[in-house]
């Protein structure tokens, strides 16, 4: 009797082990810092899928990044829809979306040029807050730039540090550039 109950209890306790096995949790989420891509010069970012059961989904980005230096300051929001499409650690990731764009800047522009009656070479400038350039001109701020992303994205399957290298082709009312890119790097939960 004592063997049939300890028989049983071994039984059991595998059992029980067994039940406790749980499957690898998928990052699919992760926080990244980015030089170039949808934040312009740079920006810091938050990217999540929307179906947390499969990391080869349909998710989104949403970002901000800036900088104020002497008078002049700038300050960008990407917001972008992106698909990871691969297995195990290795995605090609496809995006579009936007980036919102906030300036203040000092350019001046010289008016007219002369040497005044001491033979010195004097220009008469004039600021014109409205307009600045990054890649392509923009006329005001705040302003809309059209942003699309096709990379490469690695990320861990139970989370860790995670890469990305992306073109990002972008436009705006005055043109399309083709051939802007970025690099991300950062952290998958």
């Amino acid at each position: 009797m004592k063997r049939l109950i300890l028989g049983l209890l071994l039984l059991l306790s595998t059992q029980v082990v067994h039940a406790q096995e749980v499957e690898p949790k998928l990052a699919t989420q992760a926080i990244y810092m980015e030089l170039g891509g949808p934040g312009l010069p740079y920006s810091f970012n938050y990217d999540f899928r929307f179906d947390k059961t499969k990391i080869d989904s349909w998710g989104m980005r949403v970002g901000f990044g800036g900088y104020a230096v002497d008078g002049d300051s700038f300050f960008s929001l990407p917001v972008m829809v992106n698909k990871l499409y691969g297995k195990g650690n290795h995605f090609f990731e496809m995006g579009f979306g936007a980036t919102f764009l906030a300036f203040n800047n000092q350019n001046y522009y010289y008016e007219s040029c002369y040497y005044d009656g001491n033979g010195n070479y004097v220009c008469d400038s004039y600021s014109e807050s409205g307009y600045t350039s990054f890649i392509l001109d923009i006329d005001n701020s705040p302003s809309i730039m059209g942003v699309m992303n096709f990379g490469y994205r690695r990320v861990p399957t139970d989370g860790g540090f995670m890469w990305k290298i992306n073109l990002n082709p972008i436009f705006n009312t005055n043109g399309f550039w083709p051939l802007f890119a970025g690099v991300g790097l950062g952290y998958a939960f």
